[in-house]
Protein backbone atom coordinates (compact mmCIF):
# COMPACT_ATOMS: atom_id res chain seq x y z
CA UNK A 1 0.00 0.00 0.00
CA UNK A 2 1.51 3.37 -1.43
CA UNK A 3 1.13 6.51 1.02
CA UNK A 4 0.08 5.10 4.52
CA UNK A 5 -0.43 7.25 6.96
CA UNK A 6 2.37 6.92 9.49
CA UNK A 7 2.12 4.03 12.05
CA UNK A 8 1.24 6.52 14.98
CA UNK A 9 -1.50 8.34 13.16
CA UNK A 10 -4.49 5.46 14.05
CA UNK A 11 -7.16 7.73 13.08
CA UNK A 12 -6.23 8.67 9.79
CA UNK A 13 -4.70 4.93 9.35
CA UNK A 14 -7.91 3.33 10.09
CA UNK A 15 -9.99 5.81 7.97
CA UNK A 16 -7.55 5.01 5.20
CA UNK A 17 -7.97 1.27 5.36
CA UNK A 18 -11.79 2.30 5.36
CA UNK A 19 -11.42 4.44 2.37
CA UNK A 20 -9.37 1.79 0.47
CA UNK A 21 -11.82 -1.52 1.37
CA UNK A 22 -14.90 0.73 0.60
CA UNK A 23 -13.24 2.11 -2.76
CA UNK A 24 -13.34 -1.51 -3.68
CA UNK A 25 -16.60 -2.35 -3.32
CA UNK A 26 -17.73 0.72 -5.06
CA UNK A 27 -16.05 0.38 -7.95
CA UNK A 28 -17.43 -3.24 -8.03
CA UNK A 29 -20.66 -1.20 -8.05
CA UNK A 30 -20.21 0.77 -10.10
CA UNK A 31 -18.59 -1.54 -12.85
CA UNK A 32 -22.25 -3.12 -12.83
CA UNK A 33 -24.06 0.45 -13.38
CA UNK A 34 -24.91 1.20 -9.51
CA UNK A 35 -22.32 4.68 -9.39
CA UNK A 36 -25.38 5.73 -6.92
CA UNK A 37 -25.07 2.73 -4.57
CA UNK A 38 -22.64 2.66 -1.60
CA UNK A 39 -21.17 -0.42 0.27
CA UNK A 40 -22.79 2.21 3.90
CA UNK A 41 -26.46 0.99 2.54
CA UNK A 42 -25.73 -2.59 2.66
CA UNK A 43 -26.32 -2.97 6.01
CA UNK A 44 -29.24 -1.02 6.18
CA UNK A 45 -30.58 -2.78 3.39
CA UNK A 46 -29.93 -6.23 4.83
CA UNK A 47 -32.08 -4.96 7.81
CA UNK A 48 -34.78 -3.73 6.65
CA UNK A 49 -35.32 -7.42 4.04
CA UNK A 50 -34.97 -9.36 7.69
CA UNK A 51 -37.15 -7.26 9.65
CA UNK A 52 -39.15 -5.31 6.73
CA UNK A 53 -39.95 -1.28 7.69
CA UNK A 54 -38.55 0.40 11.14
CA UNK A 55 -38.35 3.71 12.18
CA UNK A 56 -34.52 5.19 11.79
CA UNK A 57 -33.94 4.95 15.72
CA UNK A 58 -34.68 1.22 15.81
CA UNK A 59 -32.49 0.54 12.36
CA UNK A 60 -29.71 2.68 13.28
CA UNK A 61 -29.72 0.37 16.59
CA UNK A 62 -29.80 -2.96 14.44
CA UNK A 63 -27.16 -1.89 12.49
CA UNK A 64 -25.02 -0.81 15.19
CA UNK A 65 -24.41 2.87 14.35
CA UNK A 66 -26.16 6.14 15.93
CA UNK A 67 -29.10 7.63 15.46
CA UNK A 68 -27.03 10.77 13.20
CA UNK A 69 -25.04 8.20 10.88
CA UNK A 70 -28.23 5.88 10.17
CA UNK A 71 -30.68 9.48 9.80
CA UNK A 72 -27.73 10.33 7.00
CA UNK A 73 -27.41 7.35 5.55
CA UNK A 74 -31.21 6.73 5.02
CA UNK A 75 -31.43 10.43 3.57
CA UNK A 76 -28.66 9.71 0.91
CA UNK A 77 -30.67 5.97 0.19
CA UNK A 78 -33.80 7.71 -0.27
CA UNK A 79 -32.03 10.66 -3.36
CA UNK A 80 -30.93 7.33 -4.36
CA UNK A 81 -34.55 5.39 -4.70
CA UNK A 82 -33.55 2.72 -2.40
CA UNK A 83 -36.12 3.72 0.59
CA UNK A 84 -39.43 5.64 1.25
CA UNK A 85 -39.80 7.24 4.50
CA UNK A 86 -43.68 7.63 5.88
CA UNK A 87 -44.44 9.20 8.85
CA UNK A 88 -44.25 7.56 12.21
CA UNK A 89 -46.59 7.42 15.43
CA UNK A 90 -45.55 11.10 16.29
CA UNK A 91 -43.74 14.17 14.19
CA UNK A 92 -40.79 13.60 14.82
CA UNK A 93 -40.89 9.51 13.82
CA UNK A 94 -40.03 7.97 9.76
CA UNK A 95 -40.35 4.70 9.28
CA UNK A 96 -37.55 3.58 6.49
CA UNK A 97 -39.33 1.48 3.71
CA UNK A 98 -37.51 -0.79 0.94
CA UNK A 99 -37.94 0.98 -2.18
CA UNK A 100 -39.55 -1.28 -5.30
CA UNK A 101 -36.05 0.11 -6.96
CA UNK A 102 -33.87 -1.59 -3.83
CA UNK A 103 -35.89 -5.08 -4.02
CA UNK A 104 -35.16 -5.09 -8.04
CA UNK A 105 -31.13 -4.53 -6.92
CA UNK A 106 -31.20 -7.17 -3.90
CA UNK A 107 -30.40 -10.24 -6.00
CA UNK A 108 -27.03 -7.96 -7.29
CA UNK A 109 -26.59 -6.59 -3.80
CA UNK A 110 -26.61 -9.78 -1.80
CA UNK A 111 -24.01 -11.36 -4.35
CA UNK A 112 -21.84 -8.82 -3.93
CA UNK A 113 -22.14 -9.16 0.33
CA UNK A 114 -21.68 -13.07 -0.29
CA UNK A 115 -18.74 -12.26 -2.74
CA UNK A 116 -17.19 -9.57 -0.22
CA UNK A 117 -17.36 -11.73 2.47
CA UNK A 118 -15.83 -14.35 0.97
CA UNK A 119 -13.09 -11.89 -0.20
CA UNK A 120 -12.41 -10.52 3.36
CA UNK A 121 -12.16 -14.16 4.19
CA UNK A 122 -9.31 -14.63 1.99
CA UNK A 123 -7.64 -11.08 3.50
CA UNK A 124 -8.42 -12.59 7.07
CA UNK A 125 -6.36 -15.47 6.08
CA UNK A 126 -3.34 -13.61 5.35
CA UNK A 127 -3.37 -11.50 8.66
CA UNK A 128 -2.24 -12.38 11.88
CA UNK A 129 -5.79 -12.23 13.53
CA UNK A 130 -9.08 -11.69 11.47
CA UNK A 131 -9.79 -8.12 11.35
CA UNK A 132 -13.41 -8.35 12.30
CA UNK A 133 -12.06 -10.31 15.35
CA UNK A 134 -9.35 -7.40 16.24
CA UNK A 135 -11.81 -4.55 15.55
CA UNK A 136 -13.97 -6.42 17.77
CA UNK A 137 -11.13 -6.87 20.59
CA UNK A 138 -10.46 -2.65 20.31
CA UNK A 139 -13.96 -1.77 20.51
CA UNK A 140 -14.35 -4.16 23.68
CA UNK A 141 -11.12 -3.06 25.22
CA UNK A 142 -11.93 0.63 24.84
CA UNK A 143 -15.10 0.07 26.46
CA UNK A 144 -13.37 -1.09 29.81
CA UNK A 145 -11.34 1.90 29.68
CA UNK A 146 -11.61 4.95 27.21
CA UNK A 147 -8.55 6.37 25.18
CA UNK A 148 -9.91 9.52 26.66
CA UNK A 149 -8.42 8.03 30.14
CA UNK A 150 -5.70 6.44 29.03
CA UNK A 151 -4.36 9.52 27.29
CA UNK A 152 -5.19 11.09 30.46
CA UNK A 153 -3.09 7.76 32.28
CA UNK A 154 -0.06 8.95 30.15
CA UNK A 155 0.41 11.98 31.86
CA UNK A 156 -1.43 14.54 29.66
CA UNK A 157 -3.20 16.80 32.66
CA UNK A 158 -7.36 16.88 32.03
CA UNK A 159 -7.28 20.32 32.08
CA UNK A 160 -4.77 23.05 31.65
CA UNK A 161 -2.70 24.30 34.36
CA UNK A 162 -3.45 27.36 36.24
CA UNK A 163 -1.62 30.08 34.67
CA UNK A 164 -1.56 28.32 31.09
CA UNK A 165 -3.05 29.26 28.44
CA UNK A 166 -6.96 27.83 27.56
CA UNK A 167 -6.64 27.11 24.19
CA UNK A 168 -10.53 28.43 22.48
CA UNK A 169 -12.94 26.28 20.47
CA UNK A 170 -12.36 25.96 16.89
CA UNK A 171 -15.42 27.44 15.04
Amino acid sequence: MTNAPEREALGTLLRHVLDVLDGDVAAVYAERGLADYRPRFSPPLRVLVADGPLPIRDLARRVGVTHSAASQTVAQMARAGLVELTPGADARQRIVHLSDRARELLPLIEAEWAATTAAMRELDAELPVPLADLLHEVLAAVGRRSVRQRIADAGLPSSPSPGQPQVAPHR
